[in-house]
């Protein structure tokens, strides 16, 4: 990240959604697929999701002005969008700007599959995935997260030539957080794969960088939830993804 960038740069995961329910029941019974009707771009909030939004909008509402978000950017998919309009509706006029780019991972054949599913209908891909592994096995019609890299890298190097000194916060998804923190910090794959195995991410969770004294940004939080918790709502972990281990 440049060092005359956004003066911080906040990553939300999106706050609970109808998949991610869809995807705890089919795992708990064992099935192949989610019973899940709509495309993942379109896939809602559920109610307590909504509650989440909320609650991380009147935390923000709370801060002293000076460390409010003043520019949001948020991933074109509708669970992602409306975790920011229900969040920021707190904070009044604070722009949003809706960037695919900052959308989840594309599953292609695995889309809708549990762990389940995907061993039992594609086999040769599930024995390709583990010998490849997670940071650059792509999914037949899907993206690798190496592939997510790359469109990552590119709108984080807008947000630092056109926001310069902005406080920006992005709405998005697990996958996307988790490799901003490997382009920001520049980390290996076994150090990022260290981190994708030992966290899962809350929903509406907060990962915060803030530009330090030397000009670089530095993270202060990564997977925050206690804001949510202060107002009583509850934070989930269910990972972001509609195949839950692709």
């Amino acid at each position: 990240m440049r060092r005359n960038g956004p003066a911080a740069l906040w990553l939300v995961r999106h706050a609970e959604s109808t998949g991610n329910v869809a995807r705890e029941v089919a795992e708990r019974g064992g099935f192949e697929l989610l019973d899940l009707a709509e495309r993942d771009a379109d896939v809602p909030l559920t109610d307590r999701g909504r509650r989440q939004a909320r609650d991380l909008g009147k935390w923000l509402a709370g801060l002293p002005a000076e460390q409010r978000p003043t520019v949001a950017v948020s991933s074109s998919y509708r669970r992602a969008l409306d975790t920011a309009h229900e969040a920021l509706a707190a904070l009044g006029a604070v722009p949003l700007h809706a960037d695919e780019r900052l959308r989840d991972r594309e599953l292609g054949v695995f889309d809708l599959h549990t762990k389940a599913g995907i061993e039992a209908r594609h086999p040769q891909e599930a024995v390709r995935r583990r010998r490849l592994g997670k940071f650059y096995f792509r999914p037949l019609g899907g993206e690798s997260w190496a592939d997510v890299v790359l469109r990552l890298r590119s709108v984080l190097g807008e947000v630092s030539l056109d926001l310069p000194g902005e406080r920006v916060v992005c709405f998005t998804h697990e996958a996307p957080i988790l490799l901003t923190r490997y382009i920001v910090e520049e980390l290996s794959e076994g150090e990022l794969m260290t981190i994708a195995r030992s966290t899962r991410l809350a929903h509406c969770s907060l990962t915060m960088y803030e530009r330090g004294p030397d000009g670089g940004l530095r993270l202060v939080a990564f997977n925050a939830t206690g804001m949510l918790h202060e107002r009583g709502a509850t934070s989930r972990v269910e990972p972001d993804v509609r195949a839950s281990s692709a």
